[in-house]
């Protein structure tokens, strides 16, 4: 099976090599040069995207923010910009790596590799639990209070579903980065820190219970 790529960039010879070497590795690449283009190709179904951040009218964090509820492929920003906040907005804004450049071809690919492997085991996953008043589908990645069904970004999902899958074990914080980023992921462990605060919000406004606990020091766990 050949796996899909949308490669998204407006530097054109960049796409053109990237789609030579990739063709060559067996995969399939889809292309667009803009973002208006991008939103148009998720139609068919990419397995992973690759996603410039630096492109005009509408950069690569808008663009992962309006495909984000409408895919759950990976999504990997190829970028010149290195500063921290760059790094922290895109995963924040739903994207899974981040890779910046000038890269190598065979890390690049290793990324891809890695990503859709860890796409793969998440939807093998047929599993679902109670805990009190929420409900989590791990094969649909759905979480529902009281049958409200919560909206989460896919790295906060992966928050819940990595931690709620073990229940009262305690996760640093570059533990956690690593196991929803991946272990060669760039970027910061201190995104965790929005992330979770981010998740305690959306659930604060559906139950007064508190799922993700402090372990001060240290870092969280699922409260069992």
């Amino acid at each position: 099976m050949k796996y899909k790529i949308l490669v998204v960039d407006d530097d054109k010879e960049l796409v053109k090599m990237l789609c030579s070497y990739f063709n060559m590795k067996q995969y399939e690449t889809i292309t667009a040069t803009n973002g208006m283009e991008a939103l148009n190709k998720i139609k068919m179904k990419p397995d992973i995207i690759l996603l410039d951040i630096n492109m005009p009218r509408m950069d690569g964090i808008e663009v992962c923010r309006l495909i984000r509820s409408k895919v759950l492929c990976p999504i990997l920003f190829l970028t010149a910009r290195v500063d921290e906040d760059d790094k922290i907005n895109g995963l924040l804004s739903g994207g899974d790596d981040y890779i910046t450049k000038p890269f190598s071809l065979r890390e690049l690919e290793a990324r891809i590799a890695t990503n859709i492997k860890r796409e793969e085991r998440h939807q093998q996953k047929t599993e679902y639990r109670f805990m009190d008043e929420m409900l989590i589908d791990y094969s649909e990645k759905i979480v529902a209070i009281a049958g409200h069904r919560m909206e989460f970004t896919k790295i906060e999902y992966q928050i819940i579903e990595f931690l709620s899958m073990h229940p009262g074990q305690v996760f640093d914080k570059e533990r956690i980065y690593a196991q929803v980023c991946g272990y060669d992921a760039e970027g910061d462990s201190r995104t965790i820190t929005e992330l979770v605060r981010r998740i305690r919000k959306k659930i604060a406004d559906y139950s007064e219970k508190e799922y993700i606990e402090t372990v001060w020091g240290i870092g969280y766990r699922w409260k069992k």
